[in-house]
């Protein structure tokens, strides 16, 4: 096998998708532990990619791109010939590039399915398909610096990890909701890393009035730094969103709130991932007491794993 054979994947869009074809990604690593993998994603979401050690070059397809931009990625894509070509996304990139075989989602979105198993399914005509692996990402030590050194305002060691945005306004549990759950966590946690987009600043948990250390980056870091912090927590709660995903991927208990939404596909993918439905799909109806035992279990799962 020649040194610079590679493997070309075409992931999907979204932090979320792109954490949920992680496992695509490891079980084509293992397989052909000698290629590296391009990848082609989009430019936010492909940075928790760039430290992954099967990874060669990243190439973005922006969302809306014109034409231009369509035909300078093709042709940047042909300058390689490749061993596999897998598309997850878009079913026509494999048939434009130089591959020796190739892979490509025909199915859709099956309803009855998590998305990690329908995307892993897949690889069915290259491997021996099997379970897949959990999701995983990879830190970047610059992010593990920043992260060190944003932590060193937090006391202690337990650590609750807060994401309260998502992407639409029936995705989030009510504000104010979240800053009660805080205040309850006083006797759980030693410290808050409150984290989300900048949109997320504009809806803030009024960190004043906590009774607990909060180390608010909202708005404030790179989604590579956030993994790093992420992956400091003791414990993660928040809504139905990327950093749920994120969560799960790296291994931290991960407590996912839904109201509307299809938590039977889209749910974070983990053995230490779990989820609380609301009563009629309505998070409004989701009441503090219930998150908060919930919440605590999690804590508990935490230190288990903490003393394994």
């Amino acid at each position: 096998m020649q040194q610079d054979e590679r493997i070309l994947v075409v992931t999907l869009s979204n932090i979320g998708d792109v954490v949920m074809t992680t496992p695509v990604l490891e079980a084509l690593a293992r397989h052909y532990p000698d290629c590296k993998i391009d990848i082609v994603a989009d430019r936010r979401s492909s940075s928790l990619l760039q430290s992954a050690p099967y990874t060669g070059q990243i190439f973005h397809r922006e969302k809306g791109a014109g034409w231009r931009a369509q035909w300078r990625l093709l042709r940047a894509l042909r300058q390689h010939p490749y061993r596999v070509a897998v598309d997850l996304r878009t079913k026509m990139i494999p048939w434009l590039v130089r591959a020796q075989q190739r892979v490509i989602n025909r199915r859709g979105g099956d309803p009855n399915r998590h998305a990690v198993q329908t995307h892993y399914a897949v690889l069915e005509p290259l491997l021996d398909i099997a379970s897949p692996p959990p999701c995983r990402l990879y830190l970047d030590p610059d992010s593990v610096a920043q992260a060190r050194e944003l932590l060193q305002s937090l006391p202690g060691r337990q650590w609750l990890a807060v994401a309260p945005g998502a992407n639409w306004p029936g995705k989030r549990w009510p504000v104010e909701r979240y800053h009660d759950l805080l205040k309850s966590s006083a006797g759980l946690f030693d410290g808050i890393i409150l984290l989300g987009s900048g949109a997320d600043t504009a809806r803030p948990v009024d960190v004043a009035e906590l009774n607990l250390p909060c180390l608010d980056v909202s708005g404030r870091t790179t989604l590579n730094t956030a993994a790093a912090l992420l992956a400091r927590a003791s414990v993660f709660v928040g809504n139905d969103s990327g950093l749920g995903h994120m969560a799960a991927a790296l291994s931290i208990p991960t407590l996912t709130l839904f109201g509307p939404g299809e938590p039977q596909r889209y749910r974070p993918w983990g053995p230490h991932a779990r989820i609380m439905l609301a009563p009629n799909r309505n998070l409004n109806e989701l009441s503090v007491a219930a998150v908060a035992t919930e919440l605590e279990k999690l804590r508990l799962e935490g230190e288990a794993i903490d003393k394994s």
